[in-house]
């Protein structure tokens, strides 16, 4: 069954060969333009305070926010979080990795979660291979280089210790911030689709593309085959990539998940889980783990870790 969830991943096209400069610079964004910093409120939890904040995108609206700050003059670590969009969930948005973020606060890290194009109040977007998908992603991308710039603006934050964590589509969009921004020291990669060449040869792609109309299918695939995250996430290095699959998937096999992980640049980490969709709390705590590795955090508390809930798995969304 192809949903929301994957869909972009199954539309985008074939990746040519190399990553074309031409089409890395359809990713940029003016850096001068001003982010336009809004605060609603201002929560304190314990000695971290979460921000609730906007930002104005490079391509229109606005983008909301939490930013999680620990007390202390730092510097800090600092940590970009992307939701999964999963259709039914009250976690497609911000809220995801919300009490993770506020954990590794007290490790020293700084967080910004983000809600994408997609989560945001008003946006509908159901029909298969259309303009609007592709123009979310490039959105999303371009959202979270800004993302980027905003925390490493901060007198708190090590310029040297980002990272960036994404889950499904936004596991995908950390594909492309790997390969073209390199400020990032390290990813967390979580169930998400890495590669167009390899999903247009599973057989669910194949039957989509002959419910929508080969013709129509290859046409769009070719004019979108340069945004395919294959193409930018073999130019990784040297971040380091942690890439974490579920083994009870139905499209993201273990076997189509390690495909995705030879086309990634070393150095790079591979893990599988006995988990759906949402992963589990051991996947949780090697993220964690990495992330202490990486950034160079003290030793998360583990009462903290301990009481971090796990992210609900609800039941498939009905096809479209």
């Amino acid at each position: 069954m192809i949903t929301g969830l994957l869909a972009v991943s199954f539309m985008i096209g074939a990746v040519a060969a190399g990553q074309d400069a031409a089409f890395v610079h359809r990713l940029d964004y003016d850096r001068n333009a001003p982010l336009d910093i809004k605060e609603a409120a201002v929560e304190q939890r314990d000695d971290i305070a979460i921000h609730d904040i906007s930002y104005a995108s490079p391509k229109g609206g606005r983008v909301p926010a939490y930013l999680v700050v620990p007390s202390g003059k730092g510097p800090f670590a600092a940590v970009i979080w992307g939701h999964w969009y999963w259709e039914n969930s009250e976690f497609r948005n911000r809220k995801e990795f919300l009490a993770e973020a506020i954990a590794l606060g007290h490790a020293g890290v700084v967080s910004l979660l983000t809600d994408g194009p997609i989560a945001r109040p008003g946006h509908v977007n159901k029909a298969p291979l259309n303009k609007q998908q592709m123009t979310n992603m490039i959105q999303q991308i371009v959202d979270m280089r800004l993302v980027a710039d905003l925390l490493l603006a901060r007198n708190d934050v090590d310029q040297k210790r980002l990272a960036y964590v994404g889950h499904s589509y936004n596991a995908s969009v950390g594909g492309f911030l790997s390969g073209i921004d390199k400020r990032f020291k390290a990813f967390v990669l979580m169930a998400g689709g890495l590669s167009d060449e390899l999903d247009l040869k599973t057989k669910e792609v194949q039957d989509y593309r002959q419910k929508i109309g080969p013709e129509k299918f290859d046409a769009f695939t070719a004019k979108w085959a340069w945004l395919d995250p294959g193409k930018f996430v073999s130019h990784a290095a040297p971040a380091t990539v942690f890439l974490q699959y579920a083994s009870q998937e139905k499209f993201l096999s273990p076997e189509h998940a390690r495909g995705y992980a030879a086309l990634v640049s070393e150095p790079k980490r591979f893990k599988e889980y006995d988990a759906p969709h949402a992963l589990n709390a051991e996947s949780r705590r090697d993220r964690i783990a990495f992330l202490t590795e990486q950034l160079n955090l003290k030793p998360l508390d583990p009462k903290l870790l301990a009481a971090i809930p796990d992210l609900p798995q609800p039941p498939e969304p009905k096809e479209q």
